[in-house]
Parts: C-alpha cells; sequence; structure tokens
C-alpha cells in the first residue's frame, strides 16, 4: 500500500491528526472533496479558547427555556425538524446538563482544553504562521449589572480552579481597550489566554503545508464508498481509490453519513451557524474579539473584515439557510458597535458535529480493526483539532496519551 493511514475530513481536526501522525514517520494522505480549511473550519469565530473549560450545558433554567422556546433569540434558533432529528440526543444532552453530571464532565472537557494553546503553538511554529495569530484574548462584554457580576463571579471560579487569566473590566476600563463600542456595553470578561486568528481557513491551510512539508499527501475527492480490504481499507473517491492499513473518520457534521454504512449508531448532531463579514464605519475600529454575551452572536476583527458569527441553529445539516437569526444579530450588533456595509453578497452557513455529553469522540473504533475516530468537536474543533491529533497520534502508535482518553472513546455511546 501506498499509505498507511487515511484521514477522512481536511479541517481543523482531520489536519491536526495528519499532522501527527506524518510527523511519527506514518506515510498519511488526508482525503477531503475540497482543500484543507474550505468547510467548517473556515466559518468558525477564529479562537483559540484555553478559557472554554466549560462546555456548552443545555439550559435547565425556566426563563431561558421559555426564552429559546420563543424562537426569536440570536443565540439559539431551531426548525421543528431540527429537533425532531436530534430529540434522543438533545433529551441526553439535558440530561448530561444536570448539575451533578455536567460537574463530572467538566474536568474531563478541561484536561483536553489545556492542551489547546501548546499543541497549537507546535504546528503555528511548524506552518510558519505567526502572521495569523493575535495574543492579545477575547472578551465577553455584558449589558446589565446582574449578568455582569454573575459572570464575574463566575470567571473568578474558573479562574483559581484552572489558572484562567482575565480581566474584569467596569464600563471606563472596557472604553480604554475598545473605544469605539456603544456605552450599552457596561463591562466585559477579558480572557487573556486565549489566542485569535485573522484568518482561521488560512490557518488550516498552512497547518495543511506543514504536514506536506512532513511528508504528508493532500488529495481532493468526494468519497463514495468506505470499505474493508483484506488487513486494511480502501476509500473509493470520485478521484480515484485509495488503500491503507487505518483511516480516521474525520468528516465533522459528514461523520454520521459514513458511521452508519460501517454499523455505527453514535448520537451525534448538528448545531448551524453563520457569518457575515463587514466594514467598520469611518474611523471605528474593533481591536479585540468580542461577544455580546447577553445577545449570543460575536465580532471578529478579520483580515476579510469584522467577522459577525451567530449562535446556533437546531436544524437539519442540508436544510435551506434561514438567514432570520443573522438579521437579528446584525440589528444588535449595529448598536453595539458601527459596523459598514456588508462586504459579500450572502451569508456563509457552517455545521458543529455535536455530541449529547459535549465531549468530542477521539480513539479506535471498538468493532473494526483500524478504524479510527475523531468527531464530535461542537463548538472547539478549531480550539481541539491540535490536541486531538497529537492524543489521537499516540493511541495509534501505542504511545501514552498526555491525558486520561476514557472520557472521549466511543465505547461509552454503544
Amino acid at each position: 500500500m501506498k499509505h498507511d493511514t487515511l484521514v477522512l475530513g481536511a479541517g481543523m481536526v482531520g489536519v491536526g491528526v495528519a499532522y501527527h501522525l506524518a510527523r511519527r514517520g506514518r506515510r498519511v494522505a488526508l482525503v477531503d472533496r475540497r482543500a484543507p480549511g474550505r468547510e467548517t473550519s473556515y466559518g468558525n469565530a477564529g479562537i483559540i479558547q484555553r478559557e472554554a473549560v466549560a462546555p456548552h450545558a443545555f439550559p435547565r433554567d425556566m426563563r431561558t427555556l421559555w426564552r429559546v422556546l420563543g424562537n426569536q433569540g440570536v443565540d439559539i434558533r431551531y426548525t421543528p425538524l431540527g429537533v425532531m432529528q436530534a430529540g434522543h440526543a438533545l433529551w441526553q444532552y439535558w440530561q448530561n446538563s444536570a448539575p451533578e453530571a455536567y460537574a463530572r464532565i467538566v474536568p474531563e472537557y478541561a484536561s483536553l482544553i489545556e492542551l489547546s494553546i501548546t499543541t497549537h503553538a507546535e504546528m503555528i511554529a511548524a506552518a510558519g504562521a505567526e502572521d495569523l495569530i493575535r495574543r492579545d484574548g477575547w472578551m465577553e462584554v455584558f449589558r446589565t449589572p446582574g449578568a455582569l457580576e454573575s459572570r464575574f463571579s463566575e470567571a473568578r471560579t474558573l479562574g483559581e480552579r484552572f489558572g484562567l487569566a482575565h480581566d474584569t473590566l467596569d464600563a471606563h476600563e472596557l472604553r480604554a481597550r475598545e473605544p469605539d463600542l456603544d456605552a450599552q456595553a457596561i463591562g466585559a470578561v477579558h480572557w487573556r489566554d486565549p489566542w485569535s486568528v485573522a484568518d482561521p481557513g488560512a490557518l488550516v491551510a498552512a497547518y495543511a503545508r506543514a504536514f506536506e512539508a512532513e511528508g504528508g499527501e493532500c488529495l481532493q475527492g468526494e468519497i463514495q464508498a468506505i470499505a474493508r480490504h483484506g488487513e486494511g481499507w480502501r476509500v473509493t473517491t470520485d478521484a480515484g481509490v485509495f488503500e491503507a492499513r487505518d483511516i480516521v473518520l474525520a468528516l465533522g457534521p459528514w461523520a454520521d453519513d459514513w458511521l452508519a454504512t460501517l454499523g455505527y449508531r453514535l448520537p451525534l448532531f448538528v448545531k448551524r451557524g453563520y457569518h457575515m463579514h463587514y466594514a467598520a464605519q469611518g474611523e471605528a475600529r474593533l481591536h479585540h474579539w468580542v461577544l455580546d454575551a447577553e445577545t449570543g452572536y460575536l465580532l471578529s476583527p478579520m483580515r476579510a473584515g469584522i467577522r459577525l458569527t451567530t449562535g446556533a441553529e437546531l436544524a437539519p445539516r442540508d436544510a435551506s439557510s434561514g438567514h432570520a437569526q443573522l438579521e437579528a444579530a446584525e440589528t444588535a450588533a449595529r448598536g453595539l458597535f458601527p459596523l459598514g456595509k456588508r462586504l459579500e453578497s450572502r451569508p456563509w452557513r457552517g455545521a458543529r458535529p455535536c455530541t449529547p455529553d459535549m465531549k468530542p469522540i477521539i480513539g479506535p473504533a471498538p468493532r473494526h480493526k483500524g478504524l479510527w475516530f475523531a468527531l464530535g468537536h461542537a463548538h472547539q474543533g478549531f480550539t481541539l483539532g491540535p490536541a486531538t491529533g497529537q492524543l489521537l497520534a499516540s493511541m495509534m502508535e501505542g504511545e501514552v496519551p498526555a491525558i486520561e482518553m476514557g472520557p472521549f472513546r466511543a465505547e461509552r455511546f454503544l
């Protein structure tokens, strides 16, 4: 066989896996229908979220649930079919968000997040991608005193428990760092550990070039079949047939299609999201990545313009786009920062692959030799791609991973 390993999916997770396997001397091919970093990884908010030690839980208080049911929010919207399709997984998600269950999940999830900066740093250096990186953190801004003080308290707790550097800013301090924000922003938490990225798709593409420099090969083709072949695997694409001893499924929101053909029913579901780029009015400038925390969208000053990224939409992966959520976010954002004109003719849309216990699936397939999973990273695939790559490569090479991997194995769902 020409290759030892085929990594299917060239987003941040797949590229991270491919890079670390090639670094260990494997002959690796990265297979995707598009060039690296042109799907979900292209469209995210562009933060390497070292502070994100507590994953997004399902809301359980009646006030939030009642607001979500109204289906008018910026942070989350849904379609009835989307809720029906994901119904069982959402029920498990709600159960796993109960205080006792969630308290067990947070330290497991945090063990993975804690690897994010160091693993990205290695790949940034290998890729020569320093020009894309900013190391001045990002901000959660608030509009009401109660929400601000509650988040200050949470930030102190998380900071002490997990060693997270942050500043709590009043209105005057916030205005000193972001003078063009409207006065309705009365304070912020400034997380100082995370790094931000001026062009997320370009960073994935740079990592892919570093993978190629290690002897890896990028193959472009639409996957048509995945099947056992002798002691290994055969992947058929519209560009050719490829064989290898091992394959890694890192197909993001498309993984479920192929899992089903291989006999796995993992409780994956998608949260869709949208973005649009804007100019700024006049001389206005946004200096940091800013989350309008009580509304639920994020503004990112990127190369392409100021990217507005919406919250989550529960809808079938391939259903038609609905732009009401983005339009509501834009209206709110124009009140917070002087956005100018839209810079694109239509919004971008992508889908985040999620699991009901908020943790990704990383490790060997339980019933197939040579099949490995790197799935279900939800909101943090961009943050966790290099860490996932390092950990999965260690497992595949028979090394002891940097953290305990039991909480991330597929067996927990089977």
